[in-house]
């Protein structure tokens, strides 16, 4: 059965750089550039006409600021997933871009490939947790950030405790289902049902949740991890 086709998005002010990386993405199997904006209204505008599953976007953007933007879209178009690409270092706006509903974070300076995967990841509805995903869900849980939300007593048990760690291990929601031995639907259901009851948006929230809690607990050595141990471990 055929590879379903991945359209992308793209929206960033400095033309030479979005030409050159909508080049580059389309050499790529099963990836398609459907639109190439410079900027959020224009986006918008051409939103109306295309289906997109990942939309690429930068921190500081003209006429409409990073947050704004991300609060803009997400309220149209809530099932694009967004993936900000910038070489922003500010962990605040960063993080304040996590709590808006972004789904990764890439540096301009990373691998073109690192690029690659974090665009499948996502439209395959998973986070791409890379280091600078994992320093800033580490540097929140040393800087409580709007826990207004994590204040009241929440009791979780342990199926809902395990399907938080299964969503930081970037399992997908039918990998889910399958480790659990539970429909796709059924996981779908409890994560909803997760988000309302602690009272949270999105998935990031359920996460930054999970490690404020201390259900996920970020291991010292997280910073290195890469393509071995998960970094965490979870608390029953």
């Amino acid at each position: 059965m055929p590879i379903p086709a991945i359209n992308v998005a793209i929206v960033d002010d400095h033309t030479l750089f979005r030409k050159t990386l909508k080049a580059y993405i389309t050499e790529q199997r099963n990836l398609n550039v459907v639109i190439s904006s410079p900027d959020v209204p224009d986006l918008l505008n051409k939103l109306k006409d295309f289906t997109v599953h990942v939309l690429i976007m930068d921190v500081y953007m003209p006429k409409v600021s990073g947050n704004e933007a991300v609060n803009l879209i997400r309220s149209k178009y809530p099932d694009i997933k967004i993936l900000v690409l910038s070489m922003c270092t500010d962990m605040d706006l960063l993080s304040d871009m996590l709590d808006a509903g972004v789904y990764s974070i890439i540096s301009k300076a990373d691998e073109p490939e690192e690029l690659i995967r974090a665009i499948t990841s996502l439209s395959e509805q998973r986070i791409y947790r890379n280091k600078m995903f994992t320093d800033l869900m580490y540097w929140n849980k040393q800087n409580t950030i709007k826990t207004y939300s994590y204040l009241r007593p929440i009791a979780l048990n342990d199926r809902e405790k395990e399907i938080l760690g299964l969503l930081w291990e970037e399992k997908s929601n039918k990998e889910i289902a399958d480790h659990l031995f539970l429909s796709i639907r059924s996981i779908e259901k409890i994560r909803q049902d997760l988000k309302e009851k602690i009272g949270v948006k999105s998935t990031i929230g359920l996460l930054k949740y999970a490690i404020e809690k201390k259900i996920i607990i970020l291991n010292p050595w997280h910073l290195n991890v890469k393509n071995g141990d998960n970094g965490y471990s979870l608390i029953q």
